[in-house]
């Protein structure tokens, strides 16, 4: 059965849906938005800062129904892709989807996704990740088309500029600085463990403050390393946790976090630059 519902004022789509969506776990939600099954005013939604406008119509429909008002067909998700070539793919990758497969899930992945969107029918399109995002940030994440072109462009990894969008609690004072703690994963935990340690490595995050708004701050962060949760971890270690991060703060309807910016070297020493800009509902964490 469908769940039918009616906004009552302007907002984003995927906090309106976990607001009204009681007894639904954020998980399920984001993966019904990112499948096509949420309908608005008639219209197959994927994106999960779609503006909403008070009076407008939206269906969550029953899995195994989706609908496409142009066909009368299941719609399918699009991935919205920033850049492509004959050696690179970069796509603006949505918060809630995971990068590649895990040992839980290994076809609700923007890997997965992406393959799909390419691929025609008698031709299967092989990709290969240069680099992840946690599933919960969104933003600027990267594919070769050949494992050639992957381990070309990690060898210069270290030259990579990578610029993400922090949401926080707090003002940090001073308004910029330099994190430079060692970090460490717990396996049981799943998390990072902030601190000088024999298994520690080597972590080191700029960043700066963009504006400040009801004690929440927007920071651009620059990252010297590229240590799993490395944001996270430094930025909740510093007092001022991630909006919206169960795992190093408080749970929130999106974790504020967002890579905004990558600039890369190719093989031939020429530098390619992406960018995403910042989602509304990233926006709406500091109002």
């Amino acid at each position: 059965m469908s769940d039918k519902l009616r906004v009552k004022e302007a907002g984003s789509l995927l906090i309106f849906l976990n607001a009204k969506l009681q007894g639904w776990s954020k998980k399920k939600i984001k993966q019904r938005l990112q499948l096509g099954y949420v309908i608005v005013n008639g219209e197959s939604v994927v994106k999960h800062d779609h503006p909403l406008n008070a009076g407008d119509d939206v269906e969550v429909m029953a899995q195994g129904k989706r609908f496409d008002a142009s066909k009368g067909k299941p719609a399918s998700a699009k991935l919205e892709i920033l850049f492509s070539d004959r050696d690179l793919i970069v796509i603006n990758k949505p918060a809630g989807l995971l990068s590649v497969a895990t040992a839980k899930e290994n076809k609700l992945t923007a890997l997965a996704m992406l393959r799909n969107q390419l691929s025609k029918a008698n031709k299967g399109v092989k990709l290969w990740p240069v680099h992840r995002l946690d599933r919960d940030t969104s933003g600027v994440l990267m594919f070769a088309t050949s494992r050639e072109m992957r381990e070309a462009i990690n060898a210069k990894w270290a030259e990579a500029d990578k610029v993400y969008l922090a949401v926080v609690e707090g003002i940090p004072q001073p308004n910029r600085g330099t994190i430079n703690q060692p970090l460490r994963l717990d396996d049981k935990q799943y998390k990072m463990h902030v601190g000088a340690h024999e298994e520690a490595k080597t972590a080191i995050t700029h960043f700066s403050t963009v504006r400040s708004v009801n004690q929440r701050s927007l920071l651009e962060v620059r990252l010297d390393t590229g240590r799993q949760h490395q944001i996270r971890a430094h930025l909740s270690w510093l007092g001022y946790p991630v909006v919206g991060d169960p795992r190093y703060g408080t749970d929130g309807p999106r974790m504020g976090l967002h890579a905004q910016r990558l600039s890369i070297t190719r093989p031939k020493g020429e530098r390619l630059t992406i960018e995403a800009p910042m989602p509304n509902d990233l926006v709406t964490l500091l109002r």
